[in-house]
């Protein structure tokens, strides 16, 4: 089916993200992670440090790759002949947000469509801010990062108190 864009901040990666990966990849013949810069945001992690993370726990899916970007997403979908945007959705609040952008990038890309994916039920509570959350309060994140995220936001965590 070609090549998919799933965009995030991914700060840090969670299970719910790898849901949507994982059922992207069956679905597209390439599928890129962008990590995008926010401004809107005080991230945990550095840009370098999320695609170091992203890369650590999607390195056996061939047909992924991350990348990291600034700028608007659909001009670098334009820049890469990308046509599809992938947005995970766990409730009807993020879908009247991510429903009014993907009109916006319709209107700037018509070319782009963005394909919505419901996350899976056990990860529909789930986001990075709650794990960032958690951990900051010592809480166990065994079920909701991958193991090896899981060290890096402790260590990022305790060296920050």
């Amino acid at each position: 089916m070609g090549k998919a864009i799933y965009p995030g901040s991914f700060d840090p990666i969670t299970n719910g993200h790898l849901d949507i990966v994982r059922r992207a990849a069956r679905m597209f013949d390439e599928v890129y992670v962008g990590v995008l810069i926010n401004s809107t945001k005080n991230p945990l992690f550095s840009m370098e440090e999320r695609v170091s993370m992203l890369e650590e726990v999607l390195e056996e899916y061939d047909n992924v790759k991350v990348v990291s970007f600034d700028g608007l997403l659909v001009d670098y979908c334009r820049q890469n002949d990308i046509h599809t945007i992938i947005r995970g959705l766990r409730a009807i609040t993020d879908f009247e947000y991510e429903l009014q952008i993907a009109q916006t990038n319709r209107v700037m890309a018509p070319e782009v469509d963005t394909v919505f994916l419901a996350t899976s039920l056990q990860y529909s509570y789930l986001s990075s801010s709650i794990v960032k959350e958690m951990a900051m309060y010592d809480a166990d994140i065994s079920k909701t990062v991958p193991e090896s995220v899981k060290a890096h936001i402790q260590k990022k965590i305790h060296a920050r108190t």
